[in-house]
């Protein structure tokens, strides 16, 4: 049981990653302005992965760098690179607040396909939150509505893409460093960014928007260290329920840079994923069967 210190640690480390995350999608929202998707996503790899060679080197695992060849390691990055491609395409075409709060509904996905694999089971309870939840999502896309575009569609996509890439994660060997895991992701992001790219026209890069893009990788970097973090000596259960504060800052970021508020439908909604997607952590945490139950290692 973490104290009450580690735990209040915990949290400022969850709302500082959330918070790098959400600026982080911001200033490649504006980079999307000039620059098609795939462009924007390559030159973002191309600078965090010269950051995953620095950090994998700094902590003297790079002897260990041919676990990146791994089958699921190479799964993982695979669709977390179509999940990046299809966010990052939708990003540029949605307002900030609705595409992250699309995107907040990839806990609730993961406990459906991990009941179609048969990980785990669900009562009444999982399903009903889990359709308050979806019925949420529905209420942010609104398919059939004047603002439904093929890019809300994508973005259903990309959470898809998401929830498939954590289950993936969790069948990794503790063996295999985080950091071989982040970087293979990378390269591989970057490598499907430029295959996509080649169907686009590129936008020369002595402009604002490679800045945008290069201080996107840093802070993805660092919001990942800090939400590492954010985890260590804490109680998962407890600092996990922070992770929705996102919405609450790409809300605000939305509103202040392109003057996008969502409106009544899609408040409800937000309100609805949120609301179930706490609901389903709850149950996953008391549930003693529960397959998909947050916990943290002995010592972390």
């Amino acid at each position: 049981m973490a104290s009450a210190a580690e735990n209040r640690r915990g949290i400022v480390f969850m709302l500082t990653a959330m918070s790098l995350f959400v600026i982080n999608d911001t200033l490649m929202k504006l980079a999307r302005e000039t620059y098609p998707a795939g462009q924007a996503i390559a030159l973002r790899a191309v600078f965090a992965i010269l950051v995953g060679f620095a950090l994998v080197f700094a902590v003297r695992e790079g002897d260990r760098l041919a676990m990146a060849f791994r089958p699921r390691v190479l799964l993982r990055g695979m669709l977390e690179a179509c999940g990046a491609l299809t966010f990052g395409w939708s990003l540029g075409l949605m307002p900030l607040a609705n595409i992250t709060a699309i995107n907040m509904a990839s806990p609730l996905l993961i406990v459906v396909l991990a009941v179609m694999f048969g990980i785990e089971r669900v009562g009444w309870r999982r399903t009903l939150a889990l359709t308050i939840g979806f019925i949420g999502v529905l209420f942010v896309v609104r398919p059939g509505a004047a603002s439904f575009n093929a890019a809300a569609l994508v973005a259903v996509f990309s959470v898809l893409f998401t929830a498939c890439r954590d289950l993936a994660t969790r069948s990794i060997g503790d063996d295999v460093p985080s950091t071989i895991v982040s970087l293979t992701t990378t390269v591989l992001v970057g490598v499907i960014a430029l295959g996509f790219g080649l169907t686009e026209q590129w936008q020369p890069i002595w402009r604002i928007e490679t800045v945008y893009v290069a201080l996107a990788a840093i802070l993805v970097t660092a919001g990942t260290f800090f939400i590492i973090s954010a985890f260590r000596r804490t109680d998962v259960a407890v600092i996990s329920q922070y992770r929705y504060a996102v919405i609450v800052f790409a809300t605000l970021l939305g509103y202040l840079v392109w003057g996008d508020v969502p409106d009544l439908f899609a408040f409800f909604g937000i309100a609805l994923i949120v609301g179930s997607g706490l609901y389903t952590m709850h149950r996953q945490r008391v549930r003693p069967d529960s397959n998909l139950k947050l916990t943290r290692k002995a010592g972390a």
